[in-house]
């Protein structure tokens, strides 16, 4: 017997049901883009290697996927080469492309390659795959979608308090109470300064932003093995360790970087970030936490996460403020804030919690049953009247016998079933049986419509 096929680890097939709900979430947050102004762009599935590499950190870069060239590559390689089985600089030969990591840098190369057609700021989304060498766990995969919202050439922080509100706009329409949580990479650059590591500062926000995973002992552990001293992580813990509500937080890193510019800035602009939340009186909750680091070095003012509140499971939903992305791309000074929905995490609370309307799952309204082909004509020509009016309806294929065709009504969870035989094509009508309760009436087509529609 053949081997049964598989497909790769941390990818998923979806069926027609899980499909519906998918794209329930993907209209929910595309219907949220096109309220707050954002226009559509999609680019390639893989990019140059050159626009990817060094743009994610060291960690980043071991978890691009990169795809070998086509032809002869080893041709170009010696034998000195091949047989040192260095990994990466053997990949580096003969690998040129590889699949994208995420949204935003693909975005900031689309931008510099577009600049002049566009006009700043610039409002774009996008929902398209990513794809991660990483190792799969619950909430984790290999490949799955990302939902960006970005607004480039602008500095004001106005649109960070507008993510902020579609973030809130989109989990208010799915029905997912979140915790959103604030910090800013300047708060973290003048945490470096102030305990004296200045130059440590990618080493410092990476292993603090595992705190949730590995606890504020794994976090010391780490840090110590990066080389920071003892004195400075005494300094740091307080930090960690800071407690209460947004303003007593705020009270405390203030003081703790009071006379230090880079860290003042960023206290200065996460304040009037959570003052307006608090004008607006968004629903999620919204919350300064100051061991927030996100890992991606490109971030440089505002960053976020969302947490579900009633599944444990990691963030889905995450940002920042970018200032200069597009310069590693050869244009410089332009700034840029964006936010990424993780539509495979959402699917998976949704699916846990049951958050699905009933009528987002449904597809067929209607079928018809197929008495034989002359029944079948004459049904397809009603169905045509139902489907001008945007009922969605079908005729089974073929004239099997009645309890096959019910069968099939029953396991996509078809709602009505019609029966046009000699009777109902003689007086115009239509014996409507209603799947639920198994109630059956005949009634005009007219009639059938409106209830339908209602």
């Amino acid at each position: 017997m053949a081997a049964k096929p598989s497909i790769p680890k941390g990818t998923r097939d979806f069926s027609p049901m899980e499909m519906s709900k998918r794209n329930y979430i993907f209209d929910t947050i595309r219907q949220a883009f096109h309220l707050f102004g954002f226009q559509q762009i999609e680019t390639p599935a893989m990019e140059n290697l050159s626009t990817l590499m060094g743009k994610y950190g060291e960690e980043g870069d071991k978890l691009l996927f990169k795809i070998q060239n086509s032809g002869d590559y080893f041709n170009k390689l010696t034998d000195e080469e091949l047989l040192s089985r260095n990994a990466t600089k053997l990949a580096s030969k003969f690998c040129e492309k590889g699949l994208r990591y995420d949204l935003t840098v693909p975005f900031a190369r689309y931008v510099v390659m577009h600049r002049e057609e566009l006009v700043f700021p610039f409002k774009r989304y996008q929902i398209q795959p990513v794809w991660r060498a990483d190792r799969p766990q619950k909430g984790r995969y290999r490949e799955f979608y990302q939902c960006d919202a970005d607004i480039i050439g602008n500095n004001s922080l106005i649109n960070e308090i507008e993510l902020l509100r579609l973030i809130d706009h989109v989990f208010n329409k799915l029905k997912i109470r979140v915790a959103i949580k604030l910090n800013n990479r300047k708060i973290l650059a003048g945490i470096a300064e102030v305990i004296g590591e200045p130059e440590r500062i990618i080493d410092i926000t990476v292993a603090i932003d595992k705190l949730d995973k590995i606890g504020l002992d794994g976090v010391i552990a780490e840090l110590k093995e990066k080389g920071i001293g003892d004195s400075s992580i005494e300094k740091l813990l307080p930090i960690l360790q800071a407690q209460g509500g947004n303003k007593e937080k705020l009270q405390t890193i203030a003081q703790t970087l009071k006379g230090n510019e880079t860290g003042e800035k960023g206290v200065e602009e996460i304040s009037f970030i959570l003052d307006a939340v608090e004008e607006l009186s968004l629903d999620s909750t919204v919350e300064l936490d100051l061991t927030l680091a996100r890992g991606l070095n490109y971030y440089t003012g505002a960053i976020l996460e969302v947490k579900a509140l009633d599944v444990v499971i990691g963030s889905i939903t995450g940002g920042g403020r970018y200032d200069n992305l597009t310069g590693v791309f050869g244009m410089d000074g332009v700034s840029g804030v964006g936010i990424s929905f993780g539509a495979d995490r959402i699917y998976d609370v949704m699916n846990q919690l049951n958050l699905y309307p009933e009528e987002s799952i449904r597809t067929t309204q209607i079928m018809f049953v197929n008495f034989g082909d002359k029944e079948a004509l004459h049904c397809l020509k009603l169905i045509e009247k139902l489907r001008n009016a945007g009922i969605s309806s079908e005729l089974y294929p073929g004239s099997d016998k009645m309890k096959k065709q019910m069968g099939y009504a029953n396991s996509h969870a078809i709602p009505y079933v019609a029966l046009i035989g000699e009777s109902e094509m003689g007086n115009n009508t239509v014996s409507v049986k209603n799947m639920n309760n198994g109630e059956q009436r005949s009634m005009a087509i007219e009639e059938l419509i409106s209830i339908l529609q209602a």
